[in-house]
């Protein structure tokens, strides 16, 4: 029972910062570039880090968590306006 409820925890953690990361790159980015591939490739690692979860009990709820949200924050640096900004920064 406790497998199941820190699975269903890992699974609403996902669902909250991946609605977060399409409601922030919405907002941010242009009607026609909205990063369809970014937000496809947070759902698939969210959807592999609960089924991992699932399968092995053994790992804990904040491992999951912490690396689903290392994850959001690495796809996040490769959409466009990020992007932009570090190339004005640097130059």
């Amino acid at each position: 029972m406790k497998s199941t409820i820190q699975t269903i925890i890992v699974a609403i953690f996902v669902v909250l910062i991946t609605s977060t990361f399409a409601f922030a790159a919405a907002a941010t980015t242009g009607a026609g570039s909205f990063p369809f591939f970014h937000l496809g490739c947070l759902a698939v690692g969210g959807l592999t880090i609960v089924s991992l979860k699932h399968r092995y009990p053994k790992i804990y709820l904040s491992e999951a968590i912490g690396s689903f949200a290392m994850y959001a924050v690495l796809v996040a640096l490769f959409t466009a306006p990020v992007i932009d900004v570090m190339k004005g920064l640097v130059s």
